[in-house]
């Protein structure tokens, strides 16, 4: 089989090789998957880069999740308890990485059965964005209807998630843009507010919105001046999660501006999260993600497709300024 290997940390498209490589056996509680895509994730290209927060072992295999056909199950019970048996498409969720090549072996609760009728492109990008966009508005926060709900980046793949999981399950979104182009675009999608970054004073805008009462939750993926922005528009007993850092930096934070309103600035990881619940609760979670993607929730648009053997073009596609839709790796 073939993998896309790299050995040193660096540009992707530079330290990315293709490799032969045979093919793994799997372990106790173990399934073996012959791959059919892989999206390519910033996750990915960030781990490649040795700057993402847990860091593998060289030389490595990127690729945190994908779509793929069960061909071995290892000796154990779970597999045989979900239905996991040769044949059988699933969902690659590889906490480790190791995706992008042509059979990955992972343990049996990280494959998740899908239904036919969603289609393999759908599949592939199964997990990161939507589950990250579904878990922090209604299991973490637990945004309730009628609520607002406030986020910066909002023009991003999972930005766009929320506020069509806004509309769904009623919950109010004022979204936080860098261009002004995107703002129509955005109120067509659902949004109940947009607003550009370059164009007012954020906080004070939020106000107007409001009433007065400041926003109960918010969402940030840059920091730097926009997670302060966001972290100023909080009323009394507002939550901010943190899940990214676009812009590289720091939020220059004032003290004050926690203290009054007891106002909270929490971190979330997906992967992080994922390791605190039980089996039962991640399959209801699967179950959900399987609903909203048939519902065209969470649904992710998808660009270029690369067979493996391109994977230094595929890499540069989707560091490409204005792409349209997540890069697909194919394998086979």
């Amino acid at each position: 089989m073939q993998a896309a290997v790299f050995d040193r940390f660096g540009e992707p498209a530079e330290v990315l090789t293709l490799r032969d490589a045979a093919p793994p056996e799997p372990g106790k509680g173990e399934v073996r998957i012959r791959m059919r895509a892989s999206p390519v994730n910033p996750s990915d290209l960030l781990v490649v880069r040795g700057v993402y927060g847990r860091l593998p072992k060289l030389p490595a295999t990127p690729g945190f999740e994908g779509v793929g056909v069960i061909d071995a199950v290892g000796p154990g019970w779970l597999a045989k308890l979900r239905g996991l048996k040769p044949g059988r498409r699933v969902a690659v969720l590889n906490g480790a990485g190791g995706n992008w090549q042509e059979s990955v072996v992972i343990p049996a609760k990280q494959a998740v059965p899908v239904p036919d009728d969603i289609p393999d492109e759908q599949v592939a990008s199964f997990f990161v964005n939507p589950a990250t966009a579904l878990v922090m508005p209604q299991y973490v926060l637990r945004v309730p209807p009628g609520a607002w709900l406030l986020q910066t980046a909002a023009g991003s793949a999972l930005g766009r998630m929320v506020i069509r999981l806004g509309k769904y399950a009623g919950f109010r979104t004022i979204n936080i843009v860098r261009r002004r182009d995107a703002m129509a675009e955005l109120t067509q999608l659902g949004a109940d507010e947009v607003l550009c970054s370059a164009d007012a004073d954020i906080a004070a805008r939020v106000q107007e919105i409001t009433g007065g009462a400041g926003v109960p939750f918010a969402l940030d993926a840059v920091g730097g001046k926009a997670g302060y922005d966001a972290l100023r528009c909080l009323g009394r007993g507002g939550r901010m999660l943190v899940y990214g850092t676009l812009s590289g930096e720091p939020i220059p934070l004032e003290l004050r501006v926690l203290m009054v309103g007891q106002k909270r600035v929490e971190g979330f990881w997906l992967s992080e999260w994922v390791r605190d619940q039980g089996i039962f609760s991640m399959l209801r979670l699967f179950r959900n993600l399987i609903h909203l993607l048939r519902a065209d929730v969470l649904t992710t648009p998808v660009g270029a497709s690369f067979p493996l053997a391109q994977v230094r073009d595929a890499v540069r596609t989707a560091e490409q300024p204005g792409r349209a839709g997540k890069v697909l790796l194919r394998m086979g």
